[in-house]
């Protein structure tokens, strides 16, 4: 290739010399046009064809489409309605703990403006605190969000949506709904759960520690009492339902661990009368 772009070279000023009446100018002419003919030649040929992606808007590629060059497509992480109105994602992302882009689908939007028009007050505030959420991880720099307008008209469910738009981008998403969850990891789906990092972040407890607790009510079973720690975990104690309204030292027996939550069991300390 380079031997014929010399030739060319060569060639071009010869052919400008003789059509030119032997004038020196008609062969400077043809070097310069043989010159730019070369020079777009090599331009088209640097320019390699898996660079170029089409992507229709509206579809999924158009998402993988948007992203930049040093994004991977397991980086995008797909909100729910849940987790914005939750509120919590947007001070996870500030923390430098998780990075990547926010993906919200138009018809999350959609359901979050539904609800923040609806006739309940308390659906209504709920929307309405989602989209100031929104508002302000868009705001942040920390945050990388992009509103994209996919959507699957056959699938009438917004979880349905969801998991197909996760398998669609291999994207994982981003909910704190228990149903969610599980019906996006039956499908293959990858899930990162709000409610299960905040139970793993919980400080670790364990049997014989002591602590101090305030019974706020009565337990379900005979002589219980309940109190709560500052992360909202239920402490459980045995035979503290007489000290309700009162602050106590306990002992703690057990935990018990589940999908919703964690609970602590705990008996009162020997010569503990409350305060």
């Amino acid at each position: 290739m380079r031997f014929i772009r010399i030739l060319f070279l060569i060639l071009c000023p010869l052919l400008g010399y003789y059509m030119g009446s032997f004038t020196w100018q008609w062969a400077a002419l043809g070097f310069l046009a043989a010159l730019a003919i070369v020079m777009v030649e090599v331009a088209i040929r640097s320019i390699s064809p898996g660079s170029i992606k089409i992507a229709a808007k509206g579809s999924s590629a158009a998402v993988a489409a948007d992203m930049k060059p040093d994004e991977s497509l397991a980086s995008i992480k797909i909100l729910d309605t849940s987790v914005i109105i939750d509120g919590r994602i947007a001070d996870v992302f500030d923390t430098g703990f998780l990075e990547g882009t926010l993906v919200i689908p138009r018809f999350v939007l959609r359901e979050l403006q539904r609800i923040a028009d609806s006739e309940d007050a308390l659906k209504r505030n709920r929307g309405r605190r989602g989209l100031d959420i929104l508002n302000k991880m868009q705001q942040s720099k920390a945050v990388k969000i992009q509103i994209q307008d996919v959507d699957y008209p056959e699938i009438k469910e917004v979880d349905a949506k969801l998991v197909q738009m996760g398998k669609a981008v291999n994207g994982k998403v981003i909910t704190n709904d228990f149903n969610l969850n599980k019906i996006a990891q039956l499908q293959g789906v990858k899930v990162l759960n709000i409610n299960e990092l905040s139970n793993v972040l919980k400080p670790v407890v364990l049997p014989g520690e002591e602590m101090s607790v305030f019974i706020v009510k009565e337990g379900k079973d005979p002589n219980q009492g309940v109190a709560y720690l500052d992360d909202g975990t239920m402490v459980v104690v045995d035979n503290g339902r007489h000290h309700q309204g009162k602050t106590i030292t306990v002992v703690v027996t057990s935990v018990l661990q589940t999908p919703a939550g964690r609970m602590i069991f705990t008996r009162m300390k020997e010569g503990n009368g409350g305060k």
